[in-house]
């Protein structure tokens, strides 16, 4: 499989906002933040929660669990009751495309 495997278009995901999506087999949600686009597993490590039904301020998502938050740039653990940070992964622009990268 290569690194980067296509996810959506640029224009799916509106300027603060994030969209849920199957890459690759995969469930990640796609976050837009000041023009950047960033990755993360759909999984809050503390109970498994569904991070993309969480609030998104600024660069930080809050699973909609019990508040956990974590840092979409990264996915490090911010807040209890999550210590563990969550999958992050690279993501890049072509033109209008977006491409995740998964690594090994």
């Amino acid at each position: 499989m290569p690194d980067f495997v296509f996810a959506c278009k640029a224009s799916e995901i509106p300027e603060g906002g994030k969209k849920l999506l199957e890459v690759a087999d995969q469930l990640v949600v796609i976050f837009q933040v000041e023009g950047e686009f960033f990755a993360l597993d759909d999984i809050c490590t503390h109970d498994d929660g569904p991070l993309s039904e969480g609030a998104l301020e600024d660069h930080t998502i809050a699973c909609p669990r019990h508040g956990a938050k974590f840092d979409i740039r990264d996915g490090r653990a911010l807040t209890m009751p999550a210590t563990k940070p969550t999958g992050s992964y690279e993501v890049k622009v072509e033109g209008e495309d977006l491409y995740v990268n998964f690594g090994d």
